[in-house]
This record gives C-alpha cells, structure tokens and sequence, in this order.
C-alpha cells in the first residue's frame, strides 16, 4: 500500500497521470483513511464490486467478527481446527489466485469504461492480491495497452502467504502467474529476491524483461524533512528500542526477549534503563510472550497505529528492531519497513541472514546489522552495543550513512517507473 500510494502522489512529476481503479467494498486487514491527504487532490478513483469470502469464513469457523485473518487464521499452521482446515481447503481449491478473485469481472467491466473515457497510455497493476494482476493483464489484452506487472512478493510457492494447494489449483495457480509474467511488457519487482524464484519457476523468461525498483521512504513523511538532522536525537531517560509492524507464527521475537534476557542476567543492561516498544498487530501467540515475567516489565504494546504516528514513534527511539519471518528463502526478503526504519536515521537490529539481501543493504547504508534468527549471543552483542553507545551519551544513529540512505527516497522510486513507461510507449 505504502509503495503504490507514493507511486501515485509522485507520477504526475514525471509526466503521468494516474487513474485508480479499486474495489468498492473490501476488507481489509488494516484500514488508514489519513493516508488519503497523501493523494493529488484532483486524483480519479473508480471503484467496482467485490465479491468478499471472508464473511462466510468467519460463520462456518466460529471466527469473531473484526478479527484479523491474515495472523490469527491463515498463519496459525498446527492451531487450526476441523472446520478452519476445511475452508482453508475451500479457499486453496476455489479462490484462485487468491481469495479476491470475486473482483475479476465488475473490474474487468470497469475498466473497460474507464478505457473510452480516458486516453489511457499504460496499465500497472501491484500484487499480492495477485488478482488485480490477472485483472490487468486481461484488460491489457483487450485493449492492446502496455502493461507492467508489479510485485511486492513473489506468487506460486511463495512460503509467507501461499495456501498449500493439491496439484489441480496448484497447476490453475502457475498458469495464471506464467500468462502474466509472459503477457507483462516489464515486471516491477520490489526485491531481487521476487525476479529469482521467478526466473527459476519459468528459465524461458528473458532476464530482461524484470526491473528492480526498490521500496524506500519519503522524507516529506518525517518530522524532520532534512535527513541528516533527524540522525539528531536528545538523549531521554531510557534507550527505546521500537518494532513497528505485524508479528505472528514464524515471524516473531522469541529469541530477540532472550537475548534480553541474556543481557539481564549479565547485568550488562538495567531494566530500569530500557524500554522495548511494539507497535502493530499480533497474533494469538505473541501476547504470551509478552507477558513474559521478565520481559513484561519492559515492554510497552501499541495497537495499529495511522502511518503518521507510527513515523513518530520510529523516531521516537534510539534503535529499531526488524524480524523477517523464519522460512526457507528469507535470504531474499527486504521488507518495505526496512527502508522507512532506514529513512528515519535510527540504526537496526534485523533478525534476518546476514549474508542474505538485508545484511547487505544495511551494510550498504551503515544502517545497522543483520543476525540469524538462532544467534541468540549475536543479537544481545548488537543490543548491547547500541545501549551502551546510548549510556555514553552518544547517538547510535551517528554511524550511519546519510548519503548512500537518501538514495533510496519514494520519489526516486517513482522515477525509474516512470521512465519504464516511458521506454515502453516510444
């Protein structure tokens, strides 16, 4: 979301009118309505119906209502009972691609209109859902539009959010992603990570046809707009350390609270001298934790947050904390949070591999490190090392490098997309 809505507040720059084409009745995760101001104020949005399943999901399953799906259902894996196993198994067999495929056809319908209305030059669509891709490359077939397919995940296999389909919806499934990235004239990947696994489902594809434009911030979004001042911080009378974002199943911070521990029992860190800071949503599981009886006294909990406020409170602190998810091709994940955690001139400790893609960003940028999820010993070393940077009365943010990170602004971003349609209309 972050990175369509600054796509869409910098194109008009580069010479490109967008026209938004969205669902007209969705569900969603997480609403932010203040993101709204962030949009051109003469912007064109048409919306159509969608057919949502997640209403009936919730009656056949005992769900309560206002319950967020995404972490406390779909990642539960062992937790879930008779009746969430079986429509899980409906939504894997019939949702295809995803469970927003009732929006294909009135958004079919209304893009068609928006076509003789509007002298459109380019098609782009952003995916997950990875329906709004089989969406454009429709439209773009029946109008002979240019299209580029945009990705923020990979599609098929992909471990984070993929339903475990038997081999007939598994097969429908790599069709539909096959046609779009053979259809698509460029294919926007957020993360090199993305163009891999691609690359490596379908080897036919030409290399070239992929385009890395990475995630980043937007200095307009900080308090601060000049980013070598924010690296300045007064020194309160804590070190905060803040995680912003949504942690559940094997995306969590087990080991980050016994590194914490660690550190407790060394006396290397006083409790009374440490605030740890957790802003988002969470599932079941993570409370737990939480209230841990060493760790509670640390930890402050803060519901989802508008973008706005939780800008403030990253920083609000003397460190940042990321926690990729524990799977099998993390290596290649570089979540969007990274940048804007970056952007905001806070040093972080991300529990990803270090020789993976966010180690290497961040010692692109001095922005921190990276350590593996089981080094309980090197997350409590960057810990500490921060803290005590913090007790000397230095700032930890003074070792980054300004730089290298203000390459990485939205509006740079918007650029190179723009200058892809640019390359593919002449």
């Amino acid at each position: 979301m972050q990175r369509v809505t600054k796509f869409i507040r910098y194109l008009q720059d580069f010479g490109w009118t967008p026209i938004i084409l969205a669902p007209e009745n969705p569900e969603y995760q997480a609403r932010d309505e203040s993101l709204a101001k962030e949009l051109p104020s003469d912007l064109i949005i048409r919306r159509s119906p969608i057919f949502e399943p997640y209403d009936l999901y919730r009656k056949f399953t005992g769900t309560k209502e206002g319950l967020s799906l995404d972490i406390n259902v779909f990642q539960a894996g062992s937790k879930l009972s008779f009746k969430q196993r079986i429509a899980n198994f409906i939504r894997a067999t019939f949702f295809i691609p995803d469970a927003r495929i009732g929006w294909y056809r009135s958004a079919v319908k209304e893009a068609k209109k928006i076509m003789k209305e509007y002298p459109v030059k380019m098609i782009y669509s952003s995916s997950p859902p990875y329906t709004v891709s089989v969406i454009a490359r429709k439209v773009a077939k029946i109008s002979g539009i240019p299209y580029v397919a945009g990705f923020r995940d990979p599609w098929s296999g992909f471990e984070v959010s993929a339903p475990k389909r038997w081999w007939l919806p598994a097969m429908i499934d790599k069709f539909l992603e096959r046609s779009v990235f053979h259809d698509a004239k460029k294919i926007d990947v957020a993360w090199k990570g993305i163009e891999y696994d691609a690359l490596e489902k379908y080897p036919d594809l030409p290399k070239e046809k992929f385009i890395h434009i990475p995630n980043g911030f937007d200095s307009a979004d900080y308090p601060e707009h000049d980013i070598r001042k924010r690296a300045e911080r007064k020194r309160g009378e804590k070190f905060v350390m803040t995680y912003s974002g949504s942690l559940y199943g094997p995306r969590n911070p087990k080991n980050f609270f016994r590194a914490i521990e660690l550190l407790l029992d060394k006396g290397e860190i006083d409790p009374t001298k440490i605030h740890l800071r957790f802003v988002g949503r969470f599932g079941a599981e993570l409370h737990e934790m939480f209230e841990a009886p060493r760790i509670r006294m640390l930890v402050e909990k803060l519901d989802y947050v508008p973008h706005s406020r939780a800008v403030e409170l990253i920083t609000d602190s003397d460190a940042l904390l990321l926690i990729v998810d524990d799977i099998p091709s993390v290596e290649h994940i570089v979540p969007g949070k990274v940048y804007e955690y970056l952007g905001a001139m806070r040093p972080l400790l991300a529990i990803a591999p270090p020789n993976g893609a966010i180690g290497e960003l961040l010692k692109e940028t001095c922005g921190g490190e990276a350590i593996a999820q089981i080094d309980i010993d090197g997350q409590a070393r960057v810990i500490k090392g921060f803290y005590d940077t913090w007790v000397n009365g230095k700032s930890p943010s003074e070792f980054m490098d300004a730089n290298v990170i203000s390459h990485y602004e939205r509006r740079e971003a918007t650029r190179k997309l723009a200058e892809v349609f640019d390359t593919l209309i002449r």
